[in-house]
């Protein structure tokens, strides 16, 4: 039985209730990181309370499962300093550059594929944030650029799946050994390509025409001193990332921080002399950090440990194996709840759910996992960072968006699935 005591059902039953609080984040206007560190530590007390053991033994497993968690923290609080860095040097305006073209259907295009790469180097958010800004420059109407925003979110989170660094849901199960970077970006690359794909071509149907504004509209905005370069070297340090693991044998967040600490002192000596341009170095970058976004994910993260710390988990995978006998079908439902449910908990639970000995690294349920987590919250405009992002800067609501949005979008999310199950 899943359930095996009170103390489970209670544990359970608090981390439901706080759940359906971060859920409604918006009705219940309370911030989903207050809820979600509240839920971790009641979580943890219930299990040293009911589990029957010493505190001793109770005080060693959650040292052991903080250490895991720390690692996915570190390496996201390193990513963001790095994204922060480039954007105050105004080094993604180097993007903007590029477009030049006043087809419709060609801009279209080149946003998607432009999100689609970015988010694989930096993260979907990220990405999210960044191309909406620059249509909002290059598309002045809101109501003309809508579909562009909304294949920004599809490409966004379909480019961060395929690869470890480009999702946290993918950060998440490389940290802990469950994919490689070759095998993941190998084998998802081309049902994330189908999942961008087959939505573009959807929505390229309905668009026609030119834009007629003159050439001035594509010009990028004033650059920071040094903008190339720190754009430059900050897209090699997270490449640098994955290739430092393979070289060392180190975990990934070791790449991370000595990423920073390359750029940190890069940027010091660049603008040490200069008063004016203190915006620019690391201290104050690290102000403008989305700390919230970090204690959201500490709370979720030991959350969802304690409750993997009692077993529940486990017996919840063998309930689920033991009714549905394929893998695709459950990293395929995986998907289609993490477009109504924060994918971080939903990916956090099933590697509590099945263990690396009987599914060891890089098998079909990690990567199908991994693919159906990253781009299944594309379907809901609520099923990702992305998207949720999207709402607050272009006020889109959820209706508008399932109705435009969500039958591309799972149409593409299914034919991906397919093409991984019967590709590889």
């Amino acid at each position: 039985m899943i359930l095996q005591s009170i103390p489970h059902l209670i544990l359970l039953t608090v981390f439901s209730l706080g759940y359906l609080i971060i859920i409604f984040e918006h009705v219940a206007k309370v911030n989903k990181a207050a809820v979600a560190l509240l839920l971790a530590v009641l979580c943890w007390l219930i299990f040293f309370m009911g589990e029957g053991q010493s505190i001793e033994k109770s005080s060693t497993f959650l040292s052991i499962r903080l250490s895991d968690v720390s690692q996915i923290l570190f390496f996201l609080l390193g990513a963001m300093t790095l994204v922060e860095l480039i954007d105050s040097h105004k080094g993604f305006n180097t993007v903007i550059e590029k477009l030049h073209t006043n087809s419709k259907r060609n801009l279209l295009l080149l946003i998607s594929v432009i999100s689609f790469l970015l988010s694989a180097i930096l993260d979907n958010l990220t990405t999210t944030i960044l191309m909406v800004t620059l249509l909002r420059k290059l598309i002045p109407k809101r109501k003309d650029r809508f579909i562009f925003c909304c294949m920004v979110v599809i490409a966004s989170n379909a480019g961060g799946a395929w690869t470890p660094i480009g999702d946290v849901t993918t950060t998440m199960l490389w940290i802990n050994g469950q994919i490689s970077t070759l095998v993941v970006m190998k084998e998802i690359f081309l049902p994330s390509v189908i999942c961008m794909i087959v939505p573009l071509i959807w929505f390229s149907v309905e668009l026609r025409g030119q834009y007629f504004e003159t050439e001035s509209r594509f010009k990028a905005g004033a650059l920071e001193p040094n903008a190339h370069l720190i754009f430059t070297l900050g897209i090699l340090c997270f490449i640098f990332v994955p290739i430092f693991k393979a070289l060392t044998g180190m975990p990934p967040y070791m790449g991370m921080l000595i990423s920073v600490a390359v750029l940190w002192l890069v940027t010091d000596i660049l603008h040490h002399r200069f008063e004016h341009r203190s915006h620019l170095r690391i201290p104050h970058i690290l102000t403008k950090i989305d700390v919230s976004s970090i204690l959201f994910f500490l709370g979720i993260l030991l959350s969802i440990e304690a409750i993997e710390a009692t077993g529940m988990l486990t017996s919840l995978a063998q309930f689920v194996d033991s009714k549905i006998h394929s893998h695709a079908v459950i990293a395929t439902l995986l998907g289609i709840l993490s477009a109504i449910i924060d994918n971080v908990p939903l990916v956090a639970a099933s590697m509590g759910m099945y263990d690396l000995s009987s599914y060891p690294m890089d098998s079909s349920l990690w990567l199908m996992i991994a693919y159906a987590a990253g781009t299944g919250g594309s379907i809901l405009i609520i099923g990702s960072s992305a998207g949720v992002a999207l709402m607050g800067m272009e006020k889109v609501d959820f209706i508008a968006y399932m109705k435009k949005a969500s039958i591309p979008a799972f149409l593409g999310f299914l034919l991906g699935m397919l093409a991984y199950v019967y590709v590889f």
